[in-house]
C-alpha cells in the first residue's frame, strides 16, 4: 500500500489549501478502513484533521471542522483535503494515512504518505 500527497507548497493567507492523496495497492472502499489527513506544524506535534471512511462518511477535528472538507474519487482511489481561509498558523507538513479503525493516535495509522510541506505566506 502506498499513499502520495500532492499539491502546492505555497498558499497565500485567506486562500484555500487543496491537497490530494493518491492511493495505490489498496481501494478506498475496502471495508472498515479510514483514510486520514494529519498535519504537523514546524516544531509541534501531529494533529489529526479528519477522515473519510470506506463507506464515505467523514469526520473532522472539531477545532478545524468549520474550515475543512474531505471527499474522495473512488474511480481514481484519491481523496482530497480542502482547508479554507488559511493563515500562517496552518503552515505544516501534511500527511495522508490509512487506519484500520477510527483514528485516535498516530500509531493507529498503518500506512503513511511521505508528507508535503505547505507554507502559508504572502
Amino acid at each position: 500500500v502506498q499513499l502520495q500527497e500532492s499539491g502546492p507548497g505555497l498558499v497565500k493567507p485567506s486562500q484555500t489549501l487543496s491537497l490530494i492523496c493518491a492511493v495505490s495497492g489498496a481501494s478506498l472502499t475496502t471495508n472498515k478502513y479510514y483514510w486520514n489527513w494529519i498535519r504537523q506544524p514546524p516544531g509541534k506535534g501531529l494533529e489529526w484533521m479528519g477522515s473519510i471512511s470506506s463507506s464515505g462518511v467523514t469526520n473532522y477535528n472539531p477545532s478545524l471542522e468549520s474550515r475543512t472538507s474531505i471527499w474522495r474519487d473512488t474511480s481514481k482511489d484519491q481523496f482530497t483535503l480542502h482547508l479554507r481561509s488559511v493563515t500562517p498558523e496552518d503552515t505544516a507538513t501534511y500527511y495522508c494515512g490509512r487506519s484500520p479503525d477510527a483514528y485516535r493516535v498516530a500509531s493507529d495509522v498503518d500506512y503513511w504518505g511521505k508528507g508535503i510541506l505547505v507554507t502559508v505566506s504572502s
